[in-house]
């Protein structure tokens, strides 16, 4: 019998699945025992398992209409997958295979990555997305439940901080620089310039650990882990995130980079020709602002031997 469950909103906390304040969740694997998303096991797979997609709850849009938004849990620490809009990567219902969701999946917990736009008439009805990945099924529901309900504001701090719309702060913006001539295998620099109104206030950076006494000197004290002493460092940030294409970007630098006069560059490399889409996204500590980003890629010249 196929598990039908549902739960709070995941968020990933030290590498494990934890539940949320914010939505709930329904998924489905068609597998004989489900997997709920709570599920810890003791290995850590980095190829072989199955990318789950989660319904992360829906919001109300001004014009009465309703956006369903989805992440997706890949099980893999280090397996990507690529799978194109179809039997494997479908949304339902629908005759049209490609309504903009990833096509290109990254390890682990991915968050509010696609939204799906109802009308404001969808009442009791259910969209469905289904992902088939290293030959598991899996599903996830979004339905308009009241439970359910988020707003922006979750979205824009991760789900992690909600300081309240009353709250002077606001998302940085974020634009990029022209890519263009961009050659398959060939790095390109990509630069993101980046503004925002200052808040909250940069914390201070934690001071290193003093270093091990040489030999013969008198035994340190002991000190706490620089990850569990004082408050971690805080600023403006941009992070680079692949959404859809037919090969891997591989940027110089993925993960959230500090904020420089306004800009923050890194190199992105695509694998194949083809068309791509990644997101940039800026964040200043409490809530972010996500561009996306498609890009042609051609392959690189042929010449002929001499």
């Amino acid at each position: 019998m196929a598990a039908h469950v549902r739960w709070a909103t995941a968020t990933l906390v030290g590498g494990l699945l934890v539940a949320g304040a914010h939505g709930s969740l329904r998924a489905r694997a068609q597998t004989e025992t489900p997997r709920f998303p709570t599920e810890v096991s003791n290995v850590r797979f980095n190829a072989g398992q199955s990318v789950i997609p989660y319904f992360e709850g829906w919001i109300k849009n001004p014009d009465g209409t309703f956006d369903l938004v989805f992440g997706y849990f890949n099980r893999n620490w280090k397996e990507e997958f690529v799978i194109p809009p179809g039997p494997h990567n479908k949304i339902e219902p629908g005759a049209v295979a490609d309504v903009g969701q990833p096509t290109y999946f990254l390890p682990r917990r991915q968050r509010w990555v696609f939204r799906a736009r109802v009308p404001a008439d969808f009442g009791k009805k259910v969209v469905t997305w289904t992902i088939t990945s290293n030959d598991r099924t899996e599903k996830a529901y979004g339905d308009l439940l009241p439970a359910q309900e988020i707003t922006e504001r979750v979205v824009v701090t991760n789900g992690n901080f909600d300081p309240g719309e009353g709250n002077p702060n606001t998302p940085p913006s974020i634009a990029l620089a022209p890519m263009q001539n961009v050659v398959a295998g060939i790095p390109i620099t990509v630069t993101a310039h980046v503004t925002d109104d200052g808040l909250p206030k940069p914390r201070a950076a934690v001071p290193p650990p003093p270093p091990p006494p040489t030999a013969g000197a008198e035994r340190a004290p002991m000190t706490a882990q620089v990850n569990s002493s004082g408050q971690r460092p805080r600023g403006l940030t941009v992070s680079w995130m692949q959404y859809r294409g037919p090969g891997k970007i591989t940027f110089a630098v993925a993960g959230p980079t500090l904020v420089a006069n306004g800009e923050v560059s890194t190199t992105a490399t695509f694998s194949v020709p083809g068309s791509y889409v990644f997101r940039a996204g800026a964040n200043d500590g409490q809530l972010s602002k996500r561009l996306e980003v498609t890009v042609t890629v051609t392959a690189p010249e042929v010449r002929p031997l001499h």
